[in-house]
């Protein structure tokens, strides 16, 4: 059975994760990351050398024998090139004038440069051959946006249609850049984020003071606004019934509250029980809420259970330490989702906001099925 996209990038993500601090050089990144991306992910057979060819060499002008890391052939031409850089260094766009130099040279219509983690798509948007400064695709591995993956698999062996990823690219430049510049203002809301806001809903000129005020205002709103965007989805996919058992007998969305609660620590293979103050905040309810929505399709809703802790937010089956779905690491600058794998070793992914969890949905399913099948069967109604 051929796997999906989504399992491809996803199983890469992991090694990635797994192996990457011990990755030191860009020829070890290529070994252990960027070639499994072409053959993996890709689908080409990166011992081929009609498929891929390595160190591939073109002349350039006054260049002379310069060569890219990888040029993949599709049709009988080369059709992407790939440039490498070692995993530990930022990508810039200094890093792709060799790819500059290449895309006017050869019929590739793209680009890609990646340190093995992140990996940036380029075309000829703005003048023909002649490569983009701005990526219109970037897939992240250490925070997968699965809205991407449609149009990553155009590029696959299997289904490529240049066509229409470049009829697309377009879009995909644009949205990318606004997705990424509207995640950086929720997170670090710039000066004149807030003074948009500010002027939009403060009648009276908005003074420093009104202005260090509105820094406070305006991302809890965008938090609550989010709240009730994911309340909304869920409606829609689970009816009006479902969400309200989706939703945990937890504080309501637009506090941040301190609640006692009875914390579970497993210990020597025991469980010993004592009572800590935690606190839950609205982002934890929401991430509980997506989880929750998410293996329904494998269990009834009833059956997944919340346990906030002072170090973390537990989504359990059956409401038992021994079956975690996931753990929410939010009490924390950098967010880390926490999953399962059939042993329940917990790896920790980071991600920016609770609708990231999205992109991992289909390991907190399987994790759940995994529970279900040592039971013998699944309790979805």
């Amino acid at each position: 059975m051929l796997v999906s996209i989504n399992e491809r990038v996803y199983d890469l993500a992991t090694k990635v994760r797994q192996h990457k601090a011990a990755i030191e050089t860009e020829e070890a990144t290529k070994n252990a990351f960027v070639m499994p991306f072409i053959g993996s992910v890709l689908g080409y057979d990166v011992f081929n050398p009609s498929e891929v060819i390595p160190e591939f060499t073109a002349d350039v002008g006054v260049k002379k024998g310069e060569k890219i890391d990888y040029a993949l052939v599709h049709g009988g031409q080369v059709q992407i090139l790939v440039e490498a850089k070692k995993i530990a260094e930022p990508l810039r766009i200094q890093h792709s004038s060799q790819l500059f130099r290449y895309f006017s040279v050869t019929n590739a219509r793209v680009a890609v440069l990646t340190n093995g983690e992140v990996y940036e798509f380029y075309t000829d948007l703005d003048a023909p051959n002649k490569m983009d400064e701005k990526p219109f695709l970037v897939l992240d591995l250490a925070a997968v946006d699965a809205t991407l993956l449609p149009e990553l698999a155009k590029l696959t062996k299997e289904s490529f249609d240049l066509d229409s990823v470049i009829n697309a690219a377009g879009e995909l430049k644009y949205i990318g850049q606004i997705k990424r510049a509207l995640a950086a203002e929720f997170r670090s809301p710039s000066t004149e984020w807030v003074k948009f806001f500010a002027s939009r809903v403060y009648e009276k000129s908005v003074t420093a003071k009104v202005r260090e005020q509105f820094e406070t205002l305006v991302p809890k709103a965008a938090t609550q606004f989010l709240n009730e965007q994911v309340n909304e989805r869920l409606k829609t996919a689970l009816g009006d019934d479902a969400v309200a058992a989706v939703t945990p007998a937890l504080p309501a969305p637009q506090r941040v509250t301190t609640v006692a609660v009875q914390e579970t620590v497993a210990a020597d293979g025991g469980d010993a029980e004592s009572t800590k103050l935690v606190v839950t905040t609205d982002e934890e309810i929401e991430g509980f809420q997506i989880v929750r929505a998410i293996v329904c399709s494998e269990v009834a809703v009833d059956r997944v259970a919340a346990r906030d802790t002072q170090t973390y937010f537990g989504v359990l089956l059956d409401d038992n330490n021994r079956k975690p779905v996931a753990r929410l690491w939010f009490n924390r600058t950098q967010k880390y989702l926490g999953i399962f794998d059939e042993n329940k070793t917990e790896t920790r992914l980071p991600i920016d906001s609770p609708q990231d969890i999205y992109a991992h949905a289909d390991t907190l399913r399987k994790t759940v099925a995994n529970y279900l099948s040592r039971e013998g069967g699944s309790s979805v109604e």
